[in-house]
């Protein structure tokens, strides 16, 4: 089950109408290919075919995901509990007090959270170490280069 924020669900919605409002541009810009002539050898138009395809499927993917994806109420969850959509202090064990990062529990990366905050989706190592742990706690993540640790300082 694929599990969003109301947030990314905004997101998904406003990259699927951006998608959609482009298909006159891109049916346009097919029309004036063609009219270049000899289709075997016209790359403009292969080009614009190619741009069509993965956009009309870029559109199904993101309109079967918003139809299928659980929205997190985020009303409803518990006090000092990590879900889909916290932000989260991390304390690296064995790191000084003020080593700190900042993540962010997400069910799609987008890249959109900013430089002081480190996006992970809940089906990596490090999200699923974090799915449903609680402040002060030590979480253990199994990282490709060995295992770390991780103390719940606060869900900011």
């Amino acid at each position: 089950m694929d599990v969003i924020t109301p947030e990314e669900r905004d997101n998904i919605k406003k990259r699927l109408d951006a998608l959609i409002a482009n298909r006159p541009v891109i049916i346009d810009r097919i029309a004036e290919a063609r009219a270049l002539g000899d289709l075997k050898e016209n790359a403009e138009y292969h080009a614009a075919r190619e741009l069509q395809g993965m956009e009309e499927a870029e559109i199904k993917r993101l309109e079967e995901r918003l139809e299928s994806a659980h929205i997190v109420d985020e009303s409803n969850l518990a006090e000092g509990v990590v879900f889909i959509g916290s932000t989260v202090k991390l304390l690296e064990e064995d790191e000084d007090e003020d080593e700190f990062e900042l993540y962010r529990l997400v069910g799609e990366a987008t890249g959109s959270a900013g430089d002081d905050i480190v996006e992970v989706t809940a089906t990596s190592p490090m999200g699923e170490a974090l799915m449903k742990a609680r402040v002060g706690e030590t979480i253990r993540v199994n990282a490709p280069r060995g295992v770390k640790r991780f103390k719940i300082v606060e869900i900011v």
